[in-house]
């Protein structure tokens, strides 16, 4: 049940749960009375495994555990399957999840970026509901991370025009505040919505903030940005997420101009070659 595709990632695994993880599925299986019901999938970091139960299609998760697995749990816990998959049962100490069947084949990936856009912008307005006072604040993030750009430029050795520094931070000028405590996904993009039969699309691995729900636009758009060919095809399909979500458009351009100067700045941090060119696109495009 587990793809070799798993077992030999890009990335090294933590070998002594990789190594323990035949007799997990074993053990979770058996605690939740569960029956194998088809190949497993998996992506960069979780084995998800079709099973049934008393004839119900379902499915198994097994992460290593980790903070934000447990993190994970909490988030779709909190959203009760308002927008989220159902989650029946967790043991946060093993990284284990059972979770509702969805389509497994299927993603937001495989909609023209136009429609997905649309759908995006629609889950943002079906999330945001009222968020637990003591989670993490989109304001507080970007007011962290607005006091480091500049830092942050400079230490890299000025990468870019200072003239997109100076956008991001003028953007973040309007972010760093928030009256709103609204539940918020903070890892928005197509991949993370699945089609389904209770709702036309479902999220299948929120991360939840309170605070402003257009925090992760810049996400959604730089996660299909090589389906935009020039710039007026981003402003365009930030126009539509912008109007599907309910959030005025030069709030949202602001959010992701912002995002995308901090996330440029970090992709170049971390080696990264192609995100930090999506996110100039981004930036340019917007200013």
């Amino acid at each position: 049940m587990i793809p070799e595709s798993f077992r030999n990632p890009p990335l090294p695994r933590d070998p002594a749960w990789l190594s323990a993880l035949p007799a997990a599925i074993e053990d979770r299986l058996a605690t939740w009375d569960l029956r194998p019901d088809g190949p497993a999938k998996h992506g960069s970091h979780a084995l998800v495994i079709p099973v049934t139960r008393a004839g119900t299609p379902l499915v198994l998760r097994l992460n290593a555990p980790s903070e934000d697995v447990t993190a994970h749990i909490a988030a779709l816990r909190f959203w009760r399957g308002r927008g989220t998959v159902h989650l029946l049962d967790a043991d946060p100490a093993a990284g284990a999840m059972l979770l509702e069947r969805l389509d497994l084949h299927r993603s937001a990936l495989d909609l023209p970026s136009e429609d997905a856009m649309a759908v995006l912008g629609a889950m943002v307005r079906r999330l945001a509901v009222p968020a637990p006072p003591t989670t993490r604040s989109t304001a507080d993030l970007a007011r962290t991370r607005a006091e480091s750009l500049a830092p942050d430029w400079l230490h890299q050795g000025r990468p870019f025009d200072p003239a997109l520094l100076r956008a991001g931070e003028e953007a973040a000028e309007t972010l760093i505040t928030t009256d709103r405590d609204l539940a918020v996904n903070g890892d928005l993009h197509c991949a993370q919505l699945l089609p389904a039969t209770r709702e036309p699309w479902l999220t299948v691995d929120p991360v939840l903030l309170r605070g402003d729900p257009a925090y992760d636009l810049a996400r959604a758009l730089w996660t299909r940005l090589d389906d935009m060919p020039d710039h007026n095809a981003i402003t365009d399909h930030l126009a539509i997420l912008a109007t599907a979500a309910g959030i005025p458009l030069d709030h949202a351009r602001n959010w992701v101009v912002f995002r995308a100067t901090d996330y440029y700045l970090w992709g170049l941090s971390h080696g990264l070659t192609e995100d930090p060119l999506r996110c100039h696109r981004l930036i340019t495009a917007l200013t």
